[in-house]
């Protein structure tokens, strides 16, 4: 398991570029919202904490992970947002349907990150149970929000370096 004995909510913060300038947009699913507001609250505060100002953190909710590259889609068309931070949970079920929401959520940000040439981070948790999403979204395993929120950032920060 990738998070095994790794705290998702660790960095280094000499390795993170100051965000003052930054304008980060954050989509977050409303399904699972026990876990995805969660991993928001961790993206907001690892953002607020590397300089990136309130009022510079737009957010904004789409129905369900499904959903979430239209919704990243719209924050570039209509923001000038830097890059997006995409938030979303989806635990397995009997059924394929799991397959087929992940599957599309991620080759769809992939997409949109590409076409938009900025940096669109999933932040989508793929859990076999409830438990395994609660200890990723600020349980014993740390918050995947802070960890996606802080690869956002130094993507951009990257990107700013080129320009």
């Amino acid at each position: 398991m990738a998070t095994e004995n790794r705290n998702l909510s660790e960095y280094n913060q000499e390795y993170v570029p100051n965000g003052a300038d930054f304008k980060i947009g954050i989509v977050v699913s409303e399904w699972n919202e026990n876990i995805t507001l969660n991993l928001l609250k961790g993206a907001k505060e690892a953002l607020l904490e590397n300089g990136v100002k309130e009022e510079n953190i737009i957010v904004r909710f789409a129905p369900g992970t499904f959903e979430l590259p239209l919704a990243a889609q719209y924050m570039y068309e209509y923001t000038d947002v830097d890059g997006v931070v995409a938030i979303g949970s989806v635990i397995q079920g009997e059924t394929r349907h799991f397959d087929f929401v992940c599957e599309g959520a991620t080759l769809g940000l992939k997409d949109v990150g590409l076409k938009y040439n900025k940096p669109t981070v999933l932040c989508v948790l793929t859990d076999n149970t409830l438990q395994q999403a609660i200890d990723r979204s600020g349980g014993k395993h740390g918050n995947k929000g802070i960890e996606c929120a802080i690869a956002c950032m130094k993507m951009v920060g990257l990107k700013k370096n080129f320009e």
